[in-house]
């Protein structure tokens, strides 16, 4: 089989934050210090000989660098300053503008200028929506948003934008998938495809793989921000869809408030309680890491990572906002903040769900299953 040799790929590199890879002389210590690197798929030297050789085709159907999750001894490790850890990193926004069918996220991740402006306009987009169709006669005795913003529209607003968000990212979720597989996808029987889902269910819920990493305080923030998010987006979009109230929930990061609260120790409630600590708790932790560049994934934040971090805590933050000012029965202040809320919550889902890092919550598993599935069938034809 022919291999394609693209010698600008490394300059294409560099658009996504790629740094330091030609520094990269191949002595092997990254993958040998690796706790998470196998014979069967090494890393992450072979992803630096693949971006020095300009073989674009080989990342592609590359599964190492999500089997990566950048704890740090690699770049701490390199004796040339290669910084093989952010390389990895880079190769993961770089594989999610190839998996993107839109183009979207390649100007996302290229163009810091693009990604505030989008970022921009899709909250004055919401905050202009809010203002234009807001009820005639709005509680001003009383903090309740349903006078303001009726349950009902809100509720089929929210579901179009999810099945929306859901086609894009499963779409390219798709393609992820079939990079991964390649020629193999059509020859895996699908009972080898039935019987290894149980991976990507045991790597989604717990980034099983990031706890083998020496560094386990990262592990415990990424799967502190992860198991947070997912909580609320199955609070606030599962439950609404299935027709339950949501009430009381003014914490959580892009709950459309309702106007009675469930009692304080209610399952939904306590969960809801859960979801905004553990997300708090790890975007703080990670901020501060960056501010400080305490250890190697916080020394070269690219600015996705940023913009990821300052949104998911301002959303967070500003539906704690809301909780007290409904308690205190601030009317005004309740609704200024509602708005101010979905204007940061609404662009943070609709651009970094399907096109940014929150795709790769997705993408990883994803492609830890198509391993999973590829090394057994490999092994069964042996």
């Amino acid at each position: 089989m022919s291999v394609r040799v693209d010698p600008s790929l490394m300059k294409e590199l560099e658009e996504f934050g790629l740094k330091d890879a030609n520094k990269c002389f191949h002595c092997g210590n990254c993958t040998a210090i690796c706790p998470l690197s196998t014979p069967e798929n090494p890393f992450p030297r072979k992803l630096m000989k693949y971006a020095q050789m300009g073989l674009r085709d080989k990342i592609l159907s590359s599964p190492e660098p999500w089997l990566c999750y950048y704890c740090g001894d690699c770049s701490d490790n390199c004796p040339r300053g290669a910084d093989p850890g952010e390389a990895m990193m880079v190769m993961r926004r770089y594989l999610t503008s190839l998996y993107d069918w839109t183009g979207f996220s390649r100007k996302f991740y290229t163009s810091e200028k693009f990604e505030i402006i989008a970022i921009t306009i899709v909250g004055l987009l919401v905050g202009l929506a809010m203002w234009l169709f807001h009820g005639e006669n709005p509680d001003m005795a009383h903090a309740r948003l349903n006078t303001v913003w009726p349950a009902g529209a809100i509720e089929i607003a929210d579901l179009i934008m999810a099945a929306v968000l859901t086609f894009f990212l499963l779409t390219n979720t798709w393609r992820c998938f079939s990079f991964t597989m390649g020629d193999l996808k059509a020859k895996v029987p699908l009972g080898l495809y039935v019987t290894q889902a149980k991976e990507f269910v045991v790597h989604f819920l717990t980034q099983r793989k990031f706890g083998e990493c020496t560094d386990r305080m990262q592990w415990f923030v990424h799967l502190s921000i992860m198991t947070g998010y997912v909580t609320m987006m199955f609070l606030v979009i599962v439950l609404l869809a299935g027709g339950l109230e949501i009430i009381g929930l003014a914490w959580e990061p892009i709950a459309f408030q309702r106007d009675v609260i469930y009692p304080l120790w209610h399952p939904v409630r306590l969960l809801g309680y859960y979801a905004t600590a553990a997300l708090l708790y790890g975007t703080t932790y990670a901020l501060i890491g960056r501010i400080k560049k305490t250890k190697a994934p916080y020394k070269n934040s690219h600015s996705t990572d940023w913009m990821f971090l300052i949104l998911l805590q301002l959303t967070v933050l500003t539906g704690i906002f809301i909780h007290f000012a409904r308690l205190l029965n601030w009317p005004m202040t309740t609704y200024v903040l509602n708005v101010v809320h979905l204007m940061i919550a609404v662009p943070m889902l609709v651009l970094e769900v399907p096109f940014a890092k929150w795709a790769h919550m997705m993408y990883r598993p994803v492609v830890l299953y198509a391993t999973s599935v590829k090394e057994k069938y490999l092994e069964q034809q042996r």
